[in-house]
């Protein structure tokens, strides 16, 4: 388990949330994906895993945000933003292989699976 690991507390501020979660997004090695509900999970926050998504999108670029999937394996979409593009480039340049589906299996290539 990653060093971040946070006991949940219901009454956290959203930012500490944020933070633990950026924490265990900035762990995953490249090569690797792990889906916004193992992230919410590892944080400490189960059951949270939109706020993953919500944490990303405060994080600026310095977190690895592409390494995140849904938990089919696939690019959430979020939109015109050209993020969904641009996350499966970032991906297939560090590896990372996608179905004739779009989605990734997470038996090989999911963090700590």
């Amino acid at each position: 388990m990653p060093s971040s690991r946070l006991t949940a507390d219901r009454k956290a501020p959203a930012s500490s949330i944020y933070a633990a979660m950026l924490a265990v997004v900035a762990q995953i090695p490249p090569g690797r994906v792990a889906t916004y509900g193992q992230i919410a999970r590892l944080a400490g926050f189960p059951r949270n895993a939109r706020m993953v998504g919500r944490a990303l999108a405060q994080s600026g670029t310095d977190v690895p945000w592409h390494r995140v999937v849904n938990h089919q394996g696939a690019i959430s979409h979020r939109g015109l933003d050209g993020h969904d593009d641009l996350q499966r480039v970032l991906l297939e340049a560090e590896g990372v292989e996608f179905e004739a589906n779009g989605v990734i299996k997470l038996k090989k290539w999911g963090w700590m699976s």
